[in-house]
């Protein structure tokens, strides 16, 4: 497939029967793939919801089968700065899945105002680059970073911020620049921190299911665990 198609592969999850009237789309870290996190959408139990894991466009350099939406420089450990926004990959992968989000509505009949967008470790700091331009009614932050500033939203909506205490890749005051960039946008911002690695354990699954349906009940407007 060429980066530049706007079709990503994916795989889905939930209801075939068209009942599901909210979707979840989930983006993967840098490689893994697809299937690695439809794995966890049994244990999710949203029932209501349709699930979507999209691939990466890029190949990883290393990995057999696993994707990446853009390269690290070599020996990067995110304790150094560096511009991702010169790279061309991604530069590329956000136009990439932009439009195949914006197209996703077609398939599921479900509009993006419906529709979460959460992303693990690269795939969380997707989330917070794509998620803005886009009237979504979420966004879940995984282990993420951020590329750069934050950008104002198009339209108002919570973010979920979950990070490990003791993540060994992605170091947590990463994620405390994220959540503080977000609240200065006036994002209602839920915060976790939880006592664990670069990981989504099942402690972290519940805190998705909780804010998925949330947002679906209509109590998203009033985050579970704000910011204070």
């Amino acid at each position: 497939m060429s980066p530049t198609d706007p079709c990503l592969q994916s795989l889905n999850y939930g209801p075939t029967d068209g009942s599901a009237d909210w979707c979840l789309v989930a983006l993967h870290g840098w490689g893994a793939n697809a299937a690695d996190l439809v794995g966890l959408a049994p244990y999710l139990n949203l029932k209501n919801f349709s699930m979507i894991f999209p691939d990466a466009p890029w190949p990883h350099p290393q990995v057999p089968g696993g994707r990446m939406w853009y390269s690290f420089p070599a020996g990067y450990d995110f304790r150094r700065p560096h511009d991702f926004t010169v790279q061309a990959d991604l530069q590329a992968s956000q136009g990439q899945l932009k439009s195949w989000l914006m197209g996703v509505t077609k398939t599921t009949h479900i509009p993006l105002e419906r529709t979460i967008l959460a992303g693990f470790s690269q795939g969380g700091a997707m989330t917070l680059d794509v998620g803005p331009q886009l009237p979504l009614a979420g966004q879940i932050i995984l282990s993420g970073y951020l590329h750069s500033e934050v950008q104002a939203p198009i339209s108002p909506r919570p973010v979920m911020v979950v990070h490990g205490t003791v993540d060994p890749v992605v170091p947590i005051g990463l994620a405390h620049q994220a959540k503080d960039a977000l609240a200065a946008q006036g994002q209602p911002v839920t915060w976790h921190e939880v006592a664990m690695g670069h990981e989504i354990p099942p402690q972290v699954m519940g805190l998705i299911a909780g804010f998925c349906e949330d947002l679906r009940q209509g109590r998203g407007n009033t985050p579970t665990n704000p910011l204070g």
